[in-house]
């Protein structure tokens, strides 16, 4: 991103008629709806003491007027109570976007990294606040919206990081009145307005065009009203797209790039021509901050979004016209009769003249002092004249007072009604807002109560889209922001801060670094590869389940308490005083392995299954090695038989005649040959076949050879005489 600081040339520029012209167009579509919104939110605030839920018109009629006493104007405000049900519902069960690999180069490690990254952008935006204002906003009167922008990590760096910003004055947004999303992703563009004065933006913007030049710019122009007043400049940040035609190609790898971007010609020098082309539209979002007739700062947003989103209510277009609304709108009437016929009540009771007393002409003579006062003083007793006579001789009954005024029914009943409506037009009910029913067990009270939401959970719903775009959003920001090797901050579930280094340089989604030994260093990621997507949930927050499940393991635990001895050290993990993490460990300790040995990690798991794979290849191993052993022995023995062996024929040959040698040799020979273990020379030479009958022929009685019987005569039958024999060749060692 550029710098947000950099100076703009001064002159005209005519982005500035297209946007001065974009937002005359944009008031003009939300005017009606506008002014409707701001009266809901005013009739939202209304109290007895500005009394706005009161027409003006009423107002005179019921003021003083010749000297007679107002009529009363009560304001029992009931419509904040309808709207935080709902606001309040929402800040308890926070919806929060969640992200998931979206193809095939994504890494669910990375997604659980971004994750992470997003919850600590929540953290230090105080997105909360964010969330909570646009909530607001929605059920009051219709429309809220959230903000994403960067800053400066720190004064001295360049690192940059990503804020969501509260909308706190949602009349000051104008977003294209064209949008079809409710979130806004589609808009075109969208203008954030504020007012500042004018020695401020004297003071913020020195080289800016002055007021006055404004002025005299605006001359005959009546759109310098909306820019000016007597003590305020208004200055308008604005968002929108900047449109490029180009070509894609696509090449036989699988890969595309546009026509004038390098890649492109590094990919037609490796695959020749492109397989397919379309025409695409290239959009980059701009900003610019002006004053409407010059700009004062300008840059490329880093994001493919507008980062404006919108959190609506009830929206309807009638003959074009967009119309918003909240959960105010349609409760008014019902709360001014509410107001009314109490009013009315008041006026029937406490302001009507208290009931006269009642007595015979001549009883109060002489008390006359206290009785005119008897219904401002509290007089500790009242006199009167006893002997008055009705004129027949019989005395009259002491003075008494009038029967008073009593409200009439049809007045109670048409409030009851009155309240009985600002229910149905909210779509809440008794039980939604907390009063006892005829349910007594606790599935029916949740089953009462969730009907009781259905009524209002279009709110939720629409902002769990707009924390789905916001989050979504975040992602597509990330690798423009991170765009240098840092340690990120990420945020886990349950709250516990931990870091991830990134690095966008590398290929891979996911590095990991390891030893010599294969132990894990550290992962290195980069979350510009893959793409990843978003999903939104909504429930109870983390501290809010943990609760909840200590509560519960706390009624477990009491109904059945030999569950201590398999689960104690899980109830004091998740307790919260001085010492429980200790406690736990000792828990932990005293309880049975084989328990315990349930509860491993995956990775301990993993580890131990590695473990036993390699002990069976190991034990494999084992086996070969022990088997080439005992034939290496094997081996070894045979020849150390043959020697043995070769030694007693050599005792032998010494202790015997050499005549009787040479007979046992032949017939030795004779055996064999008769076995088949030698085969019989043919009778006409080497080269004769041999043939059945030539097998069973005798063996003719042959004199020995006579150099070896001259031989063994003379060295006495020695050992030298025989031939030696070789013994059998050891196989190679494997």
């Amino acid at each position: 991103m550029s710098d947000p600081n950099t100076a703009v040339p001064k002159g005209k520029d005519e982005r500035l008629a297209t946007m001065r012209g974009r937002l005359t167009m944009a008031m003009a579509a939300y005017s009606d709806s506008r002014n409707d919104e701001l009266d809901d939110l005013r009739f939202l605030a209304g109290s007895p003491d500005n009394q706005w839920q009161w027409p003006a018109a009423v107002l005179a009629t019921r003021a003083s007027d010749g000297g007679q006493p107002a009529r009363p104007t009560i304001t029992i405000n009931k419509l904040p109570q309808h709207v935080h049900q709902v606001t309040n519902d929402q800040r308890q069960n926070r919806p929060a976007g969640k992200v998931i690999p979206a193809d095939d180069s994504a890494n669910a490690k990375v997604a659980e990294v971004l994750q992470g990254m997003v919850r600590h952008i929540e953290y230090i935006s105080d997105a909360d606040v964010a969330y909570d204002t646009a909530c607001d906003n929605q059920v009051a009167y219709g429309e809220g919206y959230v903000r994403l922008l960067t800053k400066y990590a720190r004064p001295d760096s360049f690192d940059q990081d990503i804020y969501i910003g509260r909308v706190r004055n949602s009349f000051g947004v104008y977003m294209d009145p064209t949008i079809q999303d409710p979130c806004g992703s589609d808009a075109e563009w969208c203008f954030i307005m504020c007012d500042m004065t004018k020695e401020e933006y004297e003071r913020q913007y020195p080289d800016a065009m002055p007021v006055s030049a404004i002025l005299d710019e605006g001359v005959g122009d009546a759109s310098t009203s909306e820019w000016l007043d007597a003590e305020t400049v208004r200055i308008a940040e604005y968002f929108y797209f900047e449109h490029k035609d180009a070509t894609l190609n696509l090449y036989a790898g699988g890969e595309t790039a546009f026509s004038d971007s390098p890649e492109n010609d590094q990919l037609k020098a490796v695959y020749g021509e492109p397989v397919k082309t379309r025409k695409a539209d290239r959009k980059k979002v701009k900003w610019i901050k002006t004053n409407g007739y010059e700009v004062l700062e300008e840059q490329d947003w880093a994001g493919k979004y507008i980062p404006v989103v919108r959190v609506i209510g009830n929206e309807y277009e009638v003959d074009g016209q967009l119309y918003i609304s909240g959960l105010v709108r349609n409760a008014k009437d019902a709360q001014r009769m509410y107001n009314y016929w109490v009013s009315q009540e008041a006026e029937m009771l406490a302001l009507a003249p208290k009931a006269p007393f009642i007595g015979a002409g001549g009883q109060f003579e002489g008390y006359e002092n206290q009785w005119k006062t008897a219904n401002s003083v509290n007089w500790p007793y009242l006199e009167y004249n006893p002997d008055v006579s009705d004129g027949m001789g019989g005395r009259v009954p002491p003075p008494q007072r009038a029967i008073p005024p009593m409200p009439q029914s049809g007045i109670l009943q048409a409030k009851l009604g009155a309240g009985d409506d600002i229910k149905s037009a909210t779509g809440q009910y008794d039980s939604s807002l907390g009063a006892a029913g005829n349910e007594t067990s606790g599935k029916a009270i949740i089953a009462r109560e969730r009907q009781g939401d259905v009524g209002t959970f279009h709110y939720s719903d629409n902002l769990g889209r707009a924390v789905r775009y916001v989050t979504r959003q975040i992602i597509d920001l990330i690798p423009h922001i991170y765009d240098t090797q840092r340690v990120a901050r990420i945020i886990g579930y349950d709250g516990k801060v931990g870091k991830a280094k990134i690095d966008p340089n590398q290929q891979e989604p996911l590095r990991e670094v390891r030893d010599d030994k294969g132990a894990l260093i550290e992962e290195i990621y980069n979350p510009g590869v893959g793409t990843y997507d978003v999903m939104v949930t909504s429930g109870p927050g983390y501290m809010t389940k943990r609760q909840e499940m200590l509560d519960a393991m706390t009624h477990i635990l009491q109904a059945k308490p030999d569950l201590w001895n398999v689960a104690g050290d899980l109830f004091f993990k998740e307790m919260d005083f001085e010492g429980a993490q200790e406690l736990s460990d000792r828990m932990k300790a005293v309880i049975d392995p084989r328990v315990l040995k349930a509860e491993e990690s995956p990775g301990l798991q993993a580890a131990q299954k590695q473990i036993q794979e390699m002990t069976q290849i190991l034990q494999v191993a084992t086996n070969e090695i022990q088997q080439l052993e005992d034939g290496q022995k094997a081996k070894e023995l045979e020849i150390k038989e043959y020697e043995a062996e070769t030694h007693r024929m050599a005792v032998l040959i010494k202790q015997t005649h050499p005549e009787e040698l040479q007979a046992v040799i032949l017939q030795t020979i004779h055996e064999m040959m008769t076995n088949g273990e030698l085969p019989i020379p043919p009778a006409g030479g080497h080269d004769a076949p041999m043939s059945g009958p030539q097998m069973q022929q005798p063996m003719p009685e042959a004199e020995p050879p006579e150099p070896m019987a001259h031989e063994m005569s003379e060295q006495g039958g020695e050992l030298d005489a025989m031939p030696q024999l070789q013994p059998p060749q050891m196989p190679e060692p494997m």
